[in-house]
């Protein structure tokens, strides 16, 4: 159902609040550059700096500018189940074609808990539902075995695998539904799971360079295997820069530097440090997915 580069999409701020002229710009940005589906409102989105009633406008804004065009799977995850099926809920009357589900972060509930979790949230909707699995985030790893009880439930239709671990990528794979999809959650290890089975990812990089990263998975999928390899290697420099320092600090500063929109970011995200700044810099001109559009200063 979703696949090929779906990119988590930043969401600009301007003066403190959401830049929505410059959301609506990225959205066409993404839909002129061959990106295969948008993700708002996820970690990359800044969604839990945001009040309730900004996520349901960013979302309606980057519904309503897709206008059917590529799929949008909201960003409706929390640590409250309660919550979550009232944004899943929300997000399905806007119009988004999914709901990508976070595992409930700080709580760290037990295998059993995350299954009940996002068994509920299921119950509660025909949406489609992504889960999310990035340990580093949330502090709970969402097992290959978990994966595979959830994949029974026909409306959760695949997963956002972020642990780093190409064995649990495997393990899940083999033990889920053949339709079930498989996503990186991490840009530099996507080629690496697409020879595994994974049919996509969820991209950070692709806020920058989503031309690059989707033909990179466009090409691994229709047996391109050493064009999609030259474009790893073009991307992975950058893939590298965007963990200098937290997620979604190095996006949002490059995206500045490129002039797609502000690089404002909300407390505790604050400005790039100068060094690491300096290297991010370094990199963008470095880059041939990029360096087109570096703004002349």
């Amino acid at each position: 159902m979703f696949s090929g580069c779906l990119v988590a999409l930043i969401t600009p701020f301007r003066d403190g609040q959401i830049d929505e002229p410059a959301l609506r710009r990225l959205v066409e940005f993404h839909l002129q550059n061959g990106t295969d589906g948008l993700v708002p409102c996820g970690t990359t989105g800044e969604s839990v700096a945001m009040t309730e009633e900004e996520q349901l406008r960013v979302i309606e804004i980057v519904v309503e500018t897709v206008n059917h065009r590529i799929p949008v799977i909201a960003g409706t995850g929390t640590n409250s189940t309660a919550k979550t099926i009232k944004m899943t809920k929300k997000a399905r009357e806007i119009g988004a074609d999914g709901a990508l589900l976070v595992t409930p972060y700080y709580n760290k509930p037990t295998q059993q808990g995350l299954f009940l979790h996002f068994e509920a949230v299921a119950k509660e909707t025909d949406l489609p539902l992504v889960l999310y699995n990035v340990p580093s985030r949330t502090g709970v790893n969402l097992l290959p075995e978990t994966v595979a009880r959830l994949a029974k439930i026909p409306t959760i239709v695949g997963i956002k695998e972020a642990s780093g671990s190409m064995d649990q990528v495997s393990q899940i794979i083999e033990s889920c539904r053949p339709d079930f999809a498989v996503l990186s959650g991490d840009d530099s290890l996507t080629l690496p799971m697409l020879a595994l089975g994974a049919v996509g990812v969820v991209s950070v990089v692709g806020n920058l360079a989503p031309a690059a990263m989707s033909e990179m998975v466009r090409a691994y999928r229709t047996g391109q295997v050493a064009r999609a390899r030259e474009l790893h290697y073009q991307l992975f420099d950058l893939c590298r820069a965007m963990f200098l320092e937290t997620n979604p600090i190095p996006v949002k500063t490059a995206a500045g530097i490129l002039g797609l929109c502000s690089d404002e970011m909300r407390l505790p995200m604050c400005p790039m440090g100068e060094a690491n700044r300096a290297k991010l810099e370094a990199v963008l001109r470095a880059s041939p997915v990029v360096q087109p559009m570096l703004v002349t200063r």
